[in-house]
């Protein structure tokens, strides 16, 4: 058995972990000691290049076995190993509108979450700074304090029509994949694979947060896996519990942060005795449409990245009262057309709807085997069908600048969005929440919840910035550096 103690447990090496250790370990104390478990193992980006697809697979296979999908039809798509996730994503940042965090207040549906864009904006630049986001500084749809580090990626020819159509509401995709080099990542190669980007510009935690887990003061374990936080009266946490090589260690640790995704996070509680209404209820994720358009006349892929542009059209107003909101994403990956002389006449449309949470979308613990999440999901809201079922109008407003031959709308959507969300939600009602603003766990005090889980509701925007965001925040209210 395992009888040190820690200041700190942390669980997770993905973003919301990383960044809170990150903001933590510059605040704490030089004497500070801290724990570190992660499930899966460390796989660097190089070992990642070498083992190529088979090492891709294989850590896709240990990620499926690690839960129990009882709806198989429904695709779920994370990395377990050091860095989470940052090892798979697209790094598409952008914020939240300030109208998301009052879904409640404005159009009468959702939640409103308990910490508004004002309080979250700082943070977002400081996370911004840290990933180096490309972006418009003078051209955003989001209120900025200060500038993106970096200048926004190339526009295609197609996204200028766009600009210039709806000027207030098209705008350069804020992205992870630099315009210009930092001293550990080159400038975006625009190769379109960005899953693993080939030559480590996108950011990851391994590129650029790696000194955090080098720090003198924390303690990294692979290969452990957490099974339950130990609670001492129903109200304080005293430590954890998880598995290593197939036995049942046990640390002690003054604090215990969960950051691990919105399958692990509700788990871990539920097998902690502590039961609520909304924990591992309400397993949401935003759902796409991948619109195929073809054009007359006008070449595509001139942009700087996979991703080039934003459109909002389909974003803010009161249409929400009555169905999703959709946040538009243009395609600059080439997919060419099979056509003489039209190859690159051609531009796919991401159109990402919002989602509700809904009860009966459910991670709960599996009966047949404790130790694994049983996932539940009976498919997307109806709020957000009659978002779908409006696209079909909505795009002849849309591409009525465009010289368009042709328009093909698929009849389902994507499979995965990749963002989990949801579970252990975040508000100001302990009957209604499971965290508090601060994500601080609302039965046991010394208890944070980081990540994806906390999301009350799941608006269009790519959910890593915001989470990153309020991990640097919660950070700084444990540390006692932050406003109430």
């Amino acid at each position: 058995m395992i009888t040190e103690k820690y200041d700190v447990i942390v669980v997770g090496t993905g973003f919301a972990s990383s960044f809170f250790l990150s903001r933590f370990l510059a605040r704490a104390p030089a004497g500070a000691r801290v724990l570190v478990l992660e499930r899966g193992e460390k796989r660097p980006h190089r070992w990642q290049l070498e083992d190529g697809r088979s090492g891709r697979r294989l850590m896709q296979r240990e990620a499926r076995a690690s839960f129990v999908n009882a709806s198989p039809e429904k695709v779920w798509a994370f990395l377990l190993g050091h860095g989470g996730s940052s090892n798979c994503w697209f790094g598409n940042t952008p914020r939240m509108l300030p109208e998301d965090f009052r879904m409640r207040s404005l159009y009468g549906v959702g939640e409103d979450w308990p910490v508004g864009y004002e309080e979250l904006e700082e943070y977002y630049c400081d996370v911004e700074e840290a990933m180096a986001i490309a972006g418009p500084s003078n051209d955003s749809p989001f209120p900025r304090s200060r500038p993106y580090p970096q200048p926004p990626h190339r526009l295609s020819d197609v996204d200028r029509l766009f600009k210039r159509a709806f000027p207030g509401a098209f705008f350069p995709l804020p992205s992870a994949r630099p315009t210009v080099a930092t001293s550990r990542r080159p400038v975006c190669c625009a190769n379109g694979v960005c899953m693993l980007c080939p030559i480590d510009s996108k950011f990851t935690v391994e590129n650029e947060l790696f000194h955090v887990y080098e720090d003198p003061r924390v303690t990294l374990r692979y290969g452990a896996t957490v099974q339950q936080v130990e609670v001492e009266g129903g109200r304080t946490a005293t430590g954890v519990r998880f598995l290593e090589a197939e036995a049942e260690r046990t640390v002690k640790g003054d604090m215990v942060v969960l950051g691990a995704n919105a399958f692990f996070n509700p788990h871990i509680l539920l097998r902690s005795g502590l039961s609520h209404p909304e924990l591992g209820t309400g397993l949401v994720e935003q759902a796409a449409k991948i619109v195929r358009v073809d054009l007359d006349g006008v070449d595509n892929f001139q942009g700087s990245t996979i991703a080039t542009g934003h459109g909002y059209m389909l974003y803010g107003g009161e249409h929400r009262r009555e169905r999703a909101a959709a946040l538009i994403e243009t395609s600059n990956r080439p997919d060419l057309r099979n056509g003489r002389g039209k190859w690159r006449q051609v531009v796919l449309l991401r159109v990402v709807y919002e989602d509700l949470r809904q009860r009966e979308n459910t991670v709960t613990v599996d009966p047949d085997d404790p130790r694994r999440p049983r996932v539940t999901f009976t498919g997307h809201s109806d709020y957000a069908q009659r978002g779908f079922d409006a696209l079909p109008s909505e795009l002849e407003r849309l591409l009525a600048p465009l010289p368009v031959e042709r328009i093909l709308v698929p009849s389902q959507p994507v499979d995965t969005e990749s963002h989990i969300l949801g579970t252990t939600p975040m508000g100001n009602d302990p009957a209604r929440s499971v965290v508090d603003r601060h994500l601080l766990h609302h039965q046991v005090r010394n208890l944070v919840v980081l990540g994806g889980s906390v999301f009350p509701t799941a608006a269009p925007a790519n959910p890593t910035l915001t989470l990153s965001a309020l991990a640097v925040r919660a950070a700084d209210h444990v540390t006692g550096k932050a406003a109430a």
